[in-house]
């Protein structure tokens, strides 16, 4: 099992920055590929990016391609998102998830992603 906790939201400014951390617990968090999702508002939650385990291979929506990073630090437990030109539109709850297969299966979909953190409030004022 792994337990997730995301931080690093709060309020940005379109156009600037900002960086999400994914901390993970669990002593073979390295074989799991992990996702960022977000979830506006009466919206569904959706896939932003993904970084398959052991890092290498990465997957981006493409409301955030060009100007969004998935990285992960798996001898400190992390996966970072870097987002950047932030737009208003970005504001959402961000959630991190793992899952062992999900990266292999198609990655968008929530449903495949078997561990999730309780999100972190990104709000982005124009």
């Amino acid at each position: 099992q792994v337990q997730l906790v995301e931080s690093g939201g709060g309020l940005k400014q379109a156009g600037g920055s900002l960086r999400l951390s994914c901390a993970a617990s669990g002593r073979t968090f390295s074989i799991y590929g992990v996702g960022w999702f977000r979830q506006a508002p009466g919206k569904e939650r959706e896939f932003v990016a993904a970084i398959r385990a052991g890092g290498g291979a990465t997957h981006y929506a493409d409301s955030v391609k060009g100007r969004c990073t998935i990285s992960r630090d798996d001898t400190h437990g992390r996966v970072y998102l870097q987002l950047n030109s932030l737009k208003p539109e970005d504001t959402a709850v961000y959630y991190c998830a793992a899952s062992v297969t999900a990266f292999s299966r198609g990655t968008v979909d929530p449903q495949l992603w078997g561990y999730w953190g309780q999100g972190t409030q990104v709000t982005v004022s124009s």
